[in-house]
């Protein structure tokens, strides 16, 4: 019976070593599963770290850039509200100084239509205190010649005269105002460009220059083969030459000046039109 217990024994002895050495084997297998499990977490650790700093990094540039810009714009808000006021302030001292100019133009033209109208209620007294027929007669011929005097008064008003007595327009309208009163013709021109000679009615004119700051041209005339230079002249500033054969002066006006560019009339007077007329019938 002892035979038998130790051939069991040996039996259960010969089973338990191979399954240790199994247990040890899956242990070791664990072991070292686990200490590449944790290899790899802690590689993946890193990766994520270095990628959130790297993301991090990222932003604080980019926050720093933003905080550069916002500056900046905030800096040029700052000089463009500077630069606002101080054009606000010119243009109010420019619009103070438009109405002050229309106010005085406005109280000029008050003044002058109270004493028009002073005038011509004092001849309207003078014509009702008349009985006779003579007088009232002379009233009216008085009357006519006031009337006359008015109309002269409102276009001195509007247009300077030269020293020659002649009214200087300074626009196309003003020229029409000036054709209606039949006493010139008026040949109105544009010269575009420098060292161009163009024809303007019995004379040829070219533009030497133009100071379009001041107001100022330089032009050169020819007529009847004489040349003639006028420098720095200003606007509305009349050119008077004559022609074999006349007595009264025409002229020259340029009313408008840009750059590079003139604009104005030439006035020549009926009267010498017929002083050429008969001096032409006298010659044949």
């Amino acid at each position: 019976m002892s035979d038998d217990y130790n051939v069991e024994n040996k039996s259960g002895a010969s089973w338990h070593l191979p399954a240790i050495i199994v247990l040890g084997l899956i242990a070791i297998g664990g072991l070292a599963f686990g200490w590449n499990a944790s290899s790899k977490l802690d590689a993946t650790q890193q990766a994520v770290t270095s990628q959130v700093n790297s993301f991090k990094q990222g932003v604080e540039q980019d926050m720093s850039s933003l905080k550069d810009r916002i500056a900046q714009d905030e800096k040029a808000n700052t000089d463009l509200q500077g630069d606002l006021k101080v054009v606000t302030d010119k243009l109010k001292i420019t619009q103070g100084q438009l109405k002050k100019a229309r106010a005085e133009a406005a109280a000029a033209v008050q003044d002058t239509s109270q004493k028009l109208t002073a005038l011509d209620t004092s001849v309207h007294t003078e014509l009702a205190t008349k009985a006779a027929t003579d007088d009232l007669k002379n009233v009216d011929t008085k009357v006519g010649g006031v009337r006359t005097d008015l109309d002269s008064t409102r276009e001195d008003l509007k247009m300077a005269r030269s020293e020659m007595g002649t009214l200087i327009a300074r626009n196309h309208d003003e020229i029409d105002q000036l054709r209606r009163l039949g006493e010139r013709d008026y040949i109105e021109f544009t010269i575009a460009g420098k060292n161009k000679p163009q024809k303007v009615g019995n004379l040829t004119v070219e533009l030497k220059g133009v100071n379009e700051k001041r107001g100022q041209f330089s032009v050169a005339m020819t007529a009847e083969d004489r040349r003639l230079e006028k420098k720095n002249r200003f606007m509305n500033e009349p050119i008077f030459f004559y022609l074999s054969g006349t007595k009264i002066p025409e002229e020259l006006v340029i009313n408008k000046v840009g750059k590079d560019t003139v604009s104005g009339y030439v006035s020549v007077p009926k009267a010498n039109g017929q002083s050429q007329s008969s001096a032409s019938s006298s010659g044949k």
